[in-house]
Order: C-alpha cells, then structure tokens, then sequence
C-alpha cells in the first residue's frame, strides 16, 4: 500500500473514529482520564549571560531549575493538556519591569542577552507571570491575560480537545533565593476577585467547568464529587478547568463565597473537607493516589523533580504513576521537550494527549477515542538504574 493509499484510508476511517468516539462522551466522566502536564509551563529558561551568572552565583541551584519550555500552544499541540502558571499581583504595573539579572550580568561583563522585555508587557497593570523574581523572569507570556488569551485561542482552534486543567500557583512575598530581590505584594480579598474577574476577561463562563457546575443540587461540592458527578466528556470537551494550587490560599479564596459558591477555580482541599474536589499529591504514593481517585477526586502529581530524573534517566518514579489513577502527571520533560542529558520523556502509551484512566475509567473505554486522530511522539523507554 502506498503512502497516499494510507493517507487516504485514515481520513476515511476517521468519521467512524469520530462518531465511536462521540458514543464513548457519553460514558466517560472528566476525572476518568489521564493526562500529563509541565510543572512552570510559561518558563523559557534564561538567556545565555544569565545562565553564567546564575550558575556562578548559585551552583547548587542551577541543576533544580535548568529546564524550559515552549510556548503554551506549542505545548498544547505536542499533547500536553495541563498547564501551570505562576502568578503575581501587580496592580499598577513595572514591580517586576528591570530584574537584576540584567544588569549583574553587565558588570560581570558578560555580553548582552537578548532584550528582557521589548514589548514592554512588564509595565503594564495586571498580573505577571513569573518564576523567581529578579533571576529567572522570562515567560512565554509575560502576563497572566496573555496565557490565558493563548490557551483560549488553541482551544478554539482544536475545540474537540479533553478539558484542559490550568494549575495557577498564586506567589506572594519572597520569591527568589536573591536577598534583595523585589517583593510580591501580598493579596487581599480584592486580588482574589481580579483573579476571577482577568480569567472572565478572557473567557465566557460556560467555556469553564466551575465548582458550581459540578456541584449542581448537591449540598457540597465533595459531595458531588464523592457521588460522581463530574461532567461527562459530551459536557466537558473543549473546556477549561482552573485549579488553585497553594492550599494556603484557599481560605482568603473561599472568603464570603463558601463552598466556592461563585467561584471559577478549584482549591487544592482535603477530604472532608465541603470544598474538596482536586487533591495535590505531587510526591504522592500510587495506591494513595488510586485511593483518591476511587472515591472521585481530582489528583494532581509529579513524576519528576529538580531535574534529577532527566540527568539519571531513572523512570521508576514515572513508570509506577503512570499505572496510578492520577488524572495529570506532571513533569518538566514532556515528549516534545527530552531533557538534553539522557533523553528522558513523559508521556502516555501510544503517543495520545490523554487516556483512560488505568484505575477508574469505565469499561469498554479505547484511548484512541478520547481524542480521534490526535497522536504525538512516545515517552522514552523505561530504564531503572541500579
């Protein structure tokens, strides 16, 4: 058979995968599948002076944080469906417009990088988006709006896609290793509502699974969960869900809206707790994971950490969530993104955006259904060392 007779079968059998497909929606609830994620998707890594600087400076942290990735559409079409951005206030804009990196790595005499910011997207108000204040500033997208903006016009672009998770990571205080680094505000009750309020500037809100879709008639949102009520794919296909990741910061969330009655993200709960829908587990162990997922929540892990799995090319850890019910595994490795040491990937059998759930996926369901005709590249192979 020649490559154009292949071609041709494949676009013939496609309206039959489609409608299969359309069939398994029905059926399949958006906590039984499984998808992988990248841990600080925005983060393009630094440029080639600040690299040297940063490395000199701080050697025992460079290897943590020597990662980056593409931009998120890029992502998304690579097969990736859950993103994490980490974000700062800045109401009034330019508190993070001149990181010190800059001008450090200028006095060192290094040459010049490219230009941090051309486009001036750190003055302007709202939240950025950002790593490690005044050392590892660069994002595919500067601001918080402009992610979102980017993920919303992928997303109309492939609108057959599983739900996408979007982790947010709110920063406040502290956030470099850098003693005289720039603050981040902390946040009020007003930040909370601006968060909501940038997410519905870019967004309408039946493109957004919310806490109170989920919990329709139910008297609590884990109840609703706990009885199974997630939406379906039929409901959920080309949406958003939004998880908030710092469980810190589910208290000023939740305040004068308990239950998260109002709300657009998920807060990162406990069970027994009214609001507990989404559960991070980054180092969690398997059969706690599966026991999470059993009962109906969301759960968010990691499969690797500080780089250290790409160096040593160990995927034990990997391997063994990939059997768990985790609905999104997390890595700084994804398939289109090997770590340059060791080839070391993540990624799901048979090279698909998401599949059905290894622990509480219903019977009957095919992978290939979940997204028809959507294939990227296979994870690396499995390799355990002594």
């Amino acid at each position: 058979m020649t490559r154009t007779s292949v071609f041709a079968a494949a676009l013939l059998a496609l309206p039959t995968l489609i409608c299969a497909a359309q069939n398994q929606d029905k059926l399949v609830h958006l906590n039984q599948i499984q998808v992988i994620g990248t841990h600080n998707s925005y983060n393009t890594g630094f440029a080639p002076s600040e690299e040297i600087y940063f490395k000199a400076t701080y050697p025992k942290g460079f290897s943590g944080i020597d990662y980056h990735h593409q931009s998120l559409p890029d992502q998304l079409s690579a097969g990736v469906r859950q993103l994490e951005l980490d974000i700062v206030q800045d109401p009034k804009g330019g508190r993070f417009s001149h990181p010190a990196i800059v001008e450090l790595t200028k006095e060192k005499g290094l040459p010049a990088d490219p230009d941090f910011d051309p486009n001036h997207e750190f003055d302007k108000p709202g939240f950025k988006v950002i790593h490690l204040g005044d050392l590892n500033q660069r994002s595919s997208c500067a601001r918080f709006v402009t992610c979102l903006t980017e993920i919303r016009t992928w997303s109309k672009a492939h609108p057959k896609h599983v739900p996408l998770f979007i982790l947010v990571e709110d920063k406040q205080g502290k956030i470099s290793q850098m003693p005289t680094a720039v603050t981040a505000e902390p946040w009020t009750a007003e930040t909370w509502n601006a968060l909501d309020a940038e997410i519905l500037s870019v967004f309408h809100k039946n493109e957004i699974i919310t806490p109170d879709s989920v919990r329709g008639k139910y008297p609590t949102l884990e109840a609703a969960v706990l009885a199974g009520k997630w939406p379906t794919l039929a409901r959920s296909r080309g949406k958003i869900v939004f998880l908030l990741y710092n469980k810190k910061s589910a208290s000023p969330y939740l305040a004068g809206h308990e239950g998260l009655h109002g709300r657009l993200l998920f807060t990162n709960a406990e069970p027994g707790q009214p609001e507990a829908a989404f559960v991070e587990r980054d180092n969690g162990k398997p059969e706690v994971i599966d026991d999470l997922v059993r009962k109906g929540y969301l759960v968010r892990t990691r499969s690797d950490f500080n780089t250290v799995a790409g160096r040593t090319n160990d995927t034990t850890r990997r391997d063994a969530l990939l059997q768990s019910g985790a609905q999104m595994i997390s890595t700084d490795f994804p398939v289109s993104e090997p770590a340059p040491w060791t080839g070391y990937t993540v990624g799901l059998p048979g090279g698909v955006p998401a599949r059905c759930n290894p622990v509480n996926a219903p019977a009957g369901c095919v992978d290939t259904k979940l997204e028809p005709g959507v294939t990227g590249k296979l994870p690396s192979p499995t390799h355990h060392p002594e």
